[in-house]
């Protein structure tokens, strides 16, 4: 085969990361030709609306999946803190990349930091894992839902619709936005998203391309990010979940940690352990049981209540 289709959402990020896969599948086979489609996901039609409301994160990779399917690309790029944690039959995520900066980004054109905003300043974020940690450690702050691509967010910023935004740092570095970022949040004040900062490549079960996928995986990432990834399968996480989760590699063991809480910040429940790399799906269960046993149970209740 000496072409790979790839099938992509179409913002300005899913692009760039998807031109960062196709250059290392050329590097590794310079005569292979790379095929890029983009496809505008439901996700990125409603934006105006809580992806809570209308359906989660799955919402973004469901049209790249159809695609798969229906045979008209091979594989699919995803940045994987929007990936379910349980994957369709049939699909798999065949390569995991070098992660990026897993951080928060605190971004605003007049405060260096979120200790700098005065009260009831505005704050936008689409996450409730982000506003759960935001409203926990800093409440005299408004947190506002705040959707759309990175640009869109950016643009609403610098129109004066918030006083800061908080973005995943791996997203801007791509962007080449650097600049764009005032500091960084330190995971005790805003812990990532599980599978922030990890670029996924999804395709199908048994696909002939796999040896040529499976080569681009990061060992490393890989089992950190399925660290992660099992803590949320165990605890049913999806979008509508305050839910994070943060595993890293150090001389063969993966230090996890995780928290769960409410949508206000008022319960957050935390959890810290380790174990070695070979037992990282094991370890992410183990941080499961542990916030089960503090009472994440009662917590999950209580937000599908109020769904």
């Amino acid at each position: 085969m000496d072409t790979i289709r790839i099938v992509t959402r179409s913002s300005p990020l899913a692009l760039k990361q998807t031109n960062i896969v196709a250059e290392q599948l050329t590097a590794m086979h310079p005569t292979l030709k790379i095929a890029i489609i983009p496809i505008v996901s439901e996700g990125d039609k409603q934006t105006e609306v809580s992806l809570a409301k209308i359906g989660g994160k799955g919402l973004f990779i469901k049209s790249l999946e159809r695609a798969l399917l229906r045979n008209k690309a091979d594989i699919a790029v995803h940045s994987m803190k929007d990936v379910p944690c349980e994957m369709p039959a049939g699909f798999n995520i065949a390569a995991a990349l070098k992660r990026e900066d897993p951080s928060d980004a605190f971004v605003s054109n007049h405060y260096a930091d979120l200790a700098e905003l005065p009260k009831h300043a505005i704050v936008g974020t689409s996450s409730l894992r982000r506003q759960c940690q935001l409203k926990h450690h800093y409440p005299h702050l408004r947190v506002q839902p705040l959707r759309g691509n990175v640009g869109t967010r950016l643009a609403k910023l610098d129109n004066g619709e918030c006083a800061a935004l908080i973005l995943a740092a791996a997203g801007l570095k791509r962007l080449g936005l650097s600049e764009r970022i005032r500091s960084l949040l330190p995971h005790r004040i805003s812990l990532p998203a599980i599978g922030q900062g990890v670029i996924g490549i999804e395709m199908r079960d048994g696909h002939q391309l796999s040896p040529y996928i499976t080569a681009l995986n990061d060992p490393i990432s890989s089992a950190c990010l399925q660290a992660e990834r099992a803590l949320s399968l165990a605890l049913g996480g999806d979008c509508t979940m305050p839910l994070a989760a943060y595993a890293h590699h150090d001389n063969g063991n993966i230090y996890i940690s995780s928290l769960i809480g409410d949508t206000q910040g008022k319960h957050i429940l935390r959890d810290q352990r380790q174990g070695r790399i070979e037992q990282n799906k094991q370890l992410g269960q183990a941080a499961a049981n542990a916030l089960l046993s503090q009472g994440a149970a009662t917590i999950i209740a209580s937000l599908q209540n109020n769904e």
